[in-house]
């Protein structure tokens, strides 16, 4: 009995993806064999689909042609489509990338706001099983984890792959039986791409080494992502003993449930893969190495300080510039914004609560304009309560700040004179004293 396409895919759906027969779908729709087909076998089981096709403007009258057989394909089936034509290589030029990462970013992206404008529940791709072995040899030939090899995932957020179990083989067999027409798309012949050096030139290979060569590899997949599930939820049970602080800008870890396990390596790998980290090797030194030592990715950097690793992102430049930019205080009647909260100034009679956050100044030594600003190498102050002066690095060294604890450190001047080491310490040279006509509280909210 001949394979029928049509009662598998919709065997499928009901038994696995059951809630696309009552949602609003978008049909990603390129003209070629694969997304023609998901487009007739979704419109013969009845699914709620709307096509949206890609012109990439990069095969000329060959793209506009694809675009006009899915505006034809689109009003014969009697669906709704929309058209976006992007152009591909002035964006990949701007952002650094290839055309074919272009391609993908901007596809996506017009995907998501069409379905989030439009309210769309999911997004439908055409991929298939050759497409996911595809994927699979990709990332072993690149090099790659677990995670790499789990291959495409059928649902992904709200983007769905319904032809996932299914063979090129039989979805063309599907379209030759049926009359159903398609688009060639002229690049795919081209082996000048990995992914269709792989189609064209090896897993044909595969093939006739062993024809059951797709089955075998669904299974190793699930195989695979039963063994993910396995690792996931030992480096969860780590992660919960390991992790001992989260904030906005910071992850701190404790190294000594890293060092007890039987691979630290593993482990570190599995927590930290997802912020472009590579260096694995020092990544593990860092649990050894001396306090201050930093391992950068592209993104993030990771620090050792003492007895923790902290994971915090990289700013951008913009931020930096911001950053950088200090806080003038010309007044002290209205409260002030700074990058770690706001300040508010207040004249009091007498000295109540003081802690970290709040201090209490002789409001006389101040001069006008006050700066807040971030602390530099030389900066020295008079600890409240202490005898001389300190340097800055000394203070924190003596209070055991991380390197990311004092890159946040803002410094609230009068002229060239810190008056306060804000949330930290005050200086001795602006105290209250018996002689002190006017105290000024100045709080951190």
């Amino acid at each position: 009995m001949p394979y029928n396409l049509l009662e598998h895919f919709q065997n499928h759906i009901n038994n696995t993806l059951p809630f696309l027969k009552s949602s609003k779908l978008l049909l990603a729709i390129s003209g070629g064999l694969d997304s023609v087909i998901l487009t007739h076998l979704c419109k013969t089981s009845g699914l709620d689909i709307t096509l949206a096709h890609c012109n990439f403007n990069l095969r000329g009258i060959e793209s506009d042609g694809d675009q006009k057989f899915v505006v034809d394909l689109a009003d014969s089936l009697e669906l709704e489509v929309f058209t976006e034509s992007f152009d591909t290589k002035a964006y990949a030029e701007s952002n650094k990338e290839s055309i074919q990462m272009a391609a993908r970013a901007l596809r996506y992206d017009w995907f998501q706001d069409l379905a989030e404008n439009l309210n769309f529940d999911y997004i439908l791709t055409a991929h298939h099983a050759d497409d996911n072995l595809e994927t699979f040899l990709i990332n072993l030939t690149r090099g790659t984890g677990l995670e790499g090899l789990k291959g495409i995932p059928e649902i992904n957020d709200n983007i769905v792959r319904p032809m996932l179990p299914f063979s090129r083989e039989t979805i063309e067999d599907f379209a030759v039986s049926n009359q159903i027409l398609w688009r060639e798309d002229s690049s795919n012949a081209s082996t000048k791409y990995l992914r269709n050096k792989l189609r064209h030139d090896v897993i044909p290979v595969l093939k006739e080494l062993n024809n059951n060569v797709l089955t075998n590899f669904k299974n190793t997949l699930n195989n695979l992502n039963d063994t993910a599930d396995i690792v996931e939820e030992s480096v969860q049970a780590v992660l919960k003993r390991a992790i001992i602080d989260i904030d906005d800008t910071q992850v701190s870890y404790k190294i000594s449930e890293f060092i007890k396990v039987s691979n630290p390596k593993a482990y570190l790998y599995e927590v930290f893969k997802d912020y472009g980290f590579t260096q694995w090797t020092d990544i593990v030194n860092l649990l050894t190495a001396q306090s201050g030592k930093q391992v950068f990715s592209a993104t993030h950097q990771l620090l050792k300080n003492r007895e923790t690793l902290i994971l915090s992102e990289l700013k951008t430049k913009e931020d930096l510039h911001q950053n950088e930019g200090s806080v003038i205080i010309n007044n002290l009647e209205n409260e002030v914004n700074v990058l770690s909260g706001v300040l508010s100034f207040e004249t009091v009679t007498n000295i109540d609560k003081s802690d970290a956050s709040t201090v209490f100044i002789d409001k006389e030594t101040l001069k006008l304009p006050l700066t807040v600003r971030h602390w530099q190498e030389g900066d020295y102050f008079y600890p409240l309560g202490m005898q001389g002066k300190k340097k800055l690095s000394k203070y924190f060294k003596d209070q055991k700040l991380s390197l990311l604890e004092k890159q946040k450190v803002l410094l609230l001047c009068s002229q060239d004179k810190i008056v306060w080491v804000i949330n930290h310490r005050a200086d001795d040279r602006f105290k209250v004293t018996n002689q002190t006509k006017s105290i000024l509280k100045i709080k951190l909210s």
